[in-house]
C-alpha cells in the first residue's frame, strides 16, 4: 500500500476538493467516460451522471462540504478514502461519514463504491 504522494493521491484530491466541494463539471475530467459508481440504491455511469449525483447532492444541503478524514490510501490501481461531510437540511446540521474505494484506469477512476451513514 502506497502512502507517499502518488498521482492517485492527487487525483483522489481532485475528487473529493473540486469535483464534490466545487463544480461538478469537473467529473468529465477525473472519471473515465464509461465510469459506473455503485451507491448502495442506485448507479450513475458517466461523467454526466456523476456530476448530476454530485448536484443532487449539493441540492439537498446547504453549504455542504466533505472533508477528508483518512488516506487516501492507494494500492495499485485503488484508492480509499474517509470524509466527513456536512451542510444545513430542512431539520438542521447535518453530519455524516463515508468511505469510499475507486477504481483507477488510465489516470482516470473508472468505478466507484461509497457507504455512507449519517452521524448523530
Amino acid at each position: 500500500m502506497t502512502e507517499h504522494p502518488t498521482p492517485l493521491h492527487t487525483l483522489y484530491g481532485r475528487w473529493l476538493e473540486d469535483l464534490w466541494n466545487g463544480d461538478p463539471s469537473v467529473a468529465a475530467e477525473i472519471v473515465t467516460p464509461d465510469f459506473v459508481g455503485h451507491w448502495p440504491d442506485h448507479e450513475v455511469h458517466g461523467p454526466d451522471g456523476l456530476a448530476a449525483a454530485v448536484r443532487e447532492t449539493h441540492g439537498m444541503f446547504d453549504g455542504v462540504s466533505f472533508t477528508l478524514a483518512v488516506g487516501p490510501l492507494v494500492d495499485g490501481d485503488m484508492v480509499a478514502g474517509r470524509w466527513i461531510g456536512s451542510g444545513k437540511s430542512r431539520q438542521g446540521t447535518a453530519r455524516f461519514i463515508g468511505n469510499d474505494i475507486l477504481r483507477a484506469r488510465d489516470g482516470l477512476f473508472a468505478e466507484y463504491w461509497v457507504a455512507t451513514v449519517e452521524l448523530p
